[in-house]
């Protein structure tokens, strides 16, 4: 019977689990690039080339090699294809090898799946400020229902030291997802009273122009400063406007005098009180010496990403996760020099957090603990 019983201790697992890791990459780079256009990741089953559309044959889709191989480039056109294709592929591939090494062969199937997850939630958000509610739902939901099976990964402060019942993992892991969600869903609600709009005084007027999208799939863009915001960061409720204090309007390349510009979603109105259709405008820009911005401090997508961290790894993790996350951004913003209104995708920094409390933060939060509250 004993003969039956897989030794996971052996090193030689980590090579499935890498190529596993690897496979799973793959696979996300469908996700990533099709989830927010809208496109099914199992039609065309086949991967193509975004460039010529040519479908990409199995010996040219090989994970970690394939990309290496062509240096870079699509066989049958020649076009560039992004580094990210295999950094994904190889984030995964060293994400489930650290995670088999740190954590149970039990919990493994769990926080594979949710790695995959967070890695497919981190290059969307950061490419589209974007996250999915599948993704975070999928996550969730297994994250709960595991937790009636097996709830180690929710006690990393205080293992258990015998078994608990079921509802005992179910219960710490709904309580984990409330915090989670409810928490930061606070956060955003505080942000839209306080934080909902940004006014900017230039020195001396200061030209902008409405871009058009490069193709169907980019969003119009408001460039001022040197900064490009895109048209759904401005304007995320029907009720934002953008409001502009202009030393001069021009409208099809025709002069429209100077005065307050209000611009919404889908129109604008004048100085003179006359509302115009933007999609009736081919080209718009002038000068401002004052701007409002409407802005968000945060998506509904990150309540969403940091319920399923919580419901992953419980109440704890939660706060660690939060906190985490902002030194994580606020490194990112000073080193990024963030300027005008230039968005910055949380989802990728609470992942961060997720991570190193899975890695071992933990350890730094208990310690925190009992030097605060003899925990």
């Amino acid at each position: 019977m004993d003969s039956l019983i897989l030794d996971f201790s052996s090193p030689w697992w980590y090579v499935p689990v890498i190529a596993l890791g690897a496979c799973v990459g793959s696979f996300l780079n469908v996700v990533i690039y099709r989830v927010p256009l809208g496109l099914s990741v199992n039609e065309p089953k086949r991967s193509f080339c975004p460039k010529c559309r040519a479908a990409i044959p199995w010996w040219h889709n090989l994970p970690l090699i394939s990309w290496l191989l062509l240096r870079g480039r699509c066989a049958s056109c020649q076009a560039n294809i992004s580094f990210r294709y295999w950094l994904v592929e190889m984030i995964t591939a060293l994400l489930f090898a650290a995670t088999w090494h740190q954590h149970s062969a039990i919990a493994a199937p769990l926080l594979f799946l949710c790695l995959a997850l967070m890695v497919a939630i981190t290059f969307i958000d950061a490419e589209h400020q974007i996250i999915p509610l599948v993704l975070t739902t999928i996550g969730s939901l297994a994250a709960v229902g595991f937790s009636c099976f097996d709830s180690g990964l929710l006690h990393f402060m205080e293992p258990l030291t015998e078994p608990a019942p079921w509802w005992h993992g179910l219960r710490d892991s709904a309580l984990g997802w409330i915090l989670g969600f409810f928490g930061l869903w606070s956060v955003v609600l505080l942000g839209k009273l306080f934080l909902g709009k940004k006014v900017i005084a230039f020195d001396k007027a200061t030209a902008w122009e409405v871009v058009d999208a490069a193709t169907d799939q980019d969003p119009l863009m408001f460039r001022c400063d040197g900064d490009d915001i895109p048209w759904y960061d401005l304007f995320y409720r029907k009720s934002d406007r953008l409001i502009l204090e202009c030393a001069e309007i021009t409208i099809d390349h025709m002069p429209h005098g100077a005065g307050t510009l209000i611009i919404r979603a889908e129109e604008i109105t004048l100085p003179d009180g006359n509302i115009v259709a933007l999609e009736s405008i081919k080209s718009f820009s002038g000068t401002t010496t004052r701007a409002t911005i409407p802005r968000e401090a945060m998506g509904m997508g990150d309540p969403h990403l940091l319920g399923m961290i919580g419901a992953i790894f419980g109440g704890p993790s939660v706060l660690f996760t939060v906190g985490a996350s902002a030194v994580y951004a606020l490194v990112a913003a000073a080193m990024g020099r963030i300027g005008f209104g230039k968005p910055l995708p949380y989802g990728p920094f609470l992942v961060l957090g997720a991570l190193t409390w899975m890695f071992g933060g933990w350890r730094l939060w208990q310690m925190y603990l009992q030097w605060t509250m003899g925990y």
